[in-house]
């Protein structure tokens, strides 16, 4: 088993309120310099940048896990996360589908952001991506499963696009393996606003959106920097572990 420290929110320039630092490159090595061994790039409604993050990272010490963060038409902000670019835009496929036909308005929202591998913008996303999809909690999270995805409540201490503040409550019937907490948020606060929520195992994750937000929250005892390593961490199963680091 070894130690593995992580942060697995983590937007590009794809996501129109990203910073114009945010490529993947630069991602990268930001991951190195503070000793991040596993990052998800989770941009909104899209993976559009991870074919590229992936090819850049097998030149560093930093695993990416392919990932999304998605928003339900509840206007709930989920993580999913998936072992293989394959099905991370088999996931994308399905979120277009049901975007709303709504063009990026780049002055009130921000660019949408295409990147090769020399972390040079080429192109551009023209639908809005910031914005809910026509897919209910409980579809969005269907859908992410049935392609071997770990889904889970995005910065749930948040007063605005969480499950929390937007439902009140988690359904049982969900059965999540964890919830993110927010950077800013108090896991006291939390628990004695929502005492129910005590039975799930908490994370904490960065939710990047400028170069200096990212850092190593999460520590992970693994015996790979894999998903099915990370699902295990989130059960506690096996002897691997997931810690707040910070």
């Amino acid at each position: 088993m070894m130690e593995y420290l992580a942060d697995l929110h983590i937007h590009t320039v794809l996501s129109p309120c990203g910073d114009l630092l945010m490529t993947p490159q630069n991602i990268i090595h930001a991951a190195e310099e503070k000793e991040i061994d596993i990052l998800a790039i989770t941009d909104h409604n899209s993976a559009g940048n991870l074919e590229v993050a992936l090819e850049l990272a097998e030149d560093s010490d930093v695993n990416i896990i392919p990932g999304i963060e998605i928003e339900t038409k509840e206007e709930i902000h989920l993580i999913a996360l998936f072992p293989s670019l394959e099905e991370v835009l088999s996931f994308q496929k399905m979120i277009y589908s049901h975007l709303p036909s709504i063009d990026n308005d780049e002055e009130l929202f921000g660019p949408q952001l295409i990147t090769d591998n020399e972390d040079q913008f080429v192109g551009r996303l023209e639908q809005l991506l910031l914005v809910s999809i026509d897919l209910s909690l409980e579809r969005a999270i269907s859908e992410a499963r049935s392609r071997e995805g770990i889904i889970f409540p995005a910065h749930v201490g948040k007063k605005e696009y969480s499950i929390l503040s937007n439902l009140g409550f988690i359904p049982d019937e969900i059965n999540f393996s964890v919830l993110e907490l927010s950077k800013n948020s108090s896991k006291a606060e939390l628990y004695d606003k929502f005492p129910t929520i005590k039975s799930y195992p908490l994370i904490k994750s960065s939710d990047a959106h400028y170069i200096s937000d990212i850092s190593p929250h999460i520590k992970f005892d693994l015996k790979a920097p894999i998903l099915s390593e990370i699902n295990l961490a989130f059960k506690g199963k096996k002897g691997r572990k997931v810690t707040f680091n910070n």
